[in-house]
């Protein structure tokens, strides 16, 4: 039986838009609540299915591929979803 691989750092991604306050508040929280996670930002404008799926609602956080928050991020919001990601990705037995 193969075993899954699992990241060993989960990432954050950040969508975003040239000239977003909010994405910009949004993004230095994020970064630091990423810890040793893997952090990008995804500017939505680069690419026409991006817009077409995020349209206004940026900035948007995934935590692998996973979305945690939208327009506005909570402290804490990321961390959790990083820790939750981190405890799936254990190998169980």
């Amino acid at each position: 039986m193969r075993r899954r691989r699992h990241r060993a750092r989960p990432v954050v991604t950040l969508y975003t838009r040239a000239g977003c306050g909010l994405c910009e508040r949004a993004g230095r929280l994020a970064r630091r609540e990423a810890g040793r996670g893997e952090f990008r930002t995804v500017d939505v404008d680069t690419d026409p299915a991006l817009v077409r799926r995020y349209g206004v609602r940026v900035p948007v956080i995934t935590v692998d591929d996973v979305e945690v928050a939208e327009l506005e991020l909570a402290p804490g919001q990321v961390r959790r979803a990083v820790r939750t990601a981190r405890q799936a990705a254990r190998p169980r037995g």
